[in-house]
């Protein structure tokens, strides 16, 4: 089971997945798509792991989230920004080779049997890409997106630290 939670940068976004997954399990699992940068990044990736607390089980991936040994958790994907960026670095720009081995890492979770929170800034949200290589990023991001939330059971958007469900929707028609 898909839960896609995205919004704007600093939106509350990752806050909202915890606190989900800690509803949901008492031992969740996170996985931090990042890569070591080293310096600052670093201390920032310590921090994180501290303040998430000893209940959570963390894993540092940068593309092969699927291979990890997620059966049965509960499991906060945070972010599909910096997974994608990894997959765009490596297929040197190419949107279309980036969003076919993404596809292929998305569709492999949905055979595990765990309930993920994927975490996603969503695309528009701020300053307009001024470079070629920023604009493909932009077309890939916005391409994952509409695939994460498609095969989502629940798609959740962040307001300033507000959930808005999106779908299901929870309004009355």
């Amino acid at each position: 089971m898909i839960i896609f939670i995205t919004g704007g940068e600093r939106s509350g976004k990752s806050r909202y997945a915890q606190n989900r997954a800690l509803s949901l399990s008492a031992n969740p699992v996170y996985v931090a798509t990042a890569r070591h940068w080293g310096g600052d990044f670093e201390d920032r990736i310590r921090r994180h792991q501290q303040e998430r607390g000893s209940e959570w089980t963390n894993y540092e991936e940068e593309k092969l989230v699927s291979a990890l040994p997620l059966q049965q958790k509960v499991v906060v994907v945070d972010c599909v920004t910096l997974w994608l960026t990894n997959f765009f670095s490596d297929y040197k720009s190419d949107v279309q080779e980036s969003l076919t081995a993404f596809k292929r890492e998305i569709d492999a979770l949905q055979k595990i049997d765990a309930t993920f929170l994927i975490v996603s800034n969503e695309i528009g949200m701020g300053l307009h890409a001024t470079t070629e290589v920023g604009r493909k990023f932009v077309e890939l991001q916005g391409w994952a997106n509409q695939h994460v939330a498609s095969l989502a059971e629940e798609v959740i958007f962040m307001v300033s630290g507000i959930p808005l469900h999106v779908k299901p929707s929870l309004e009355k028609s």
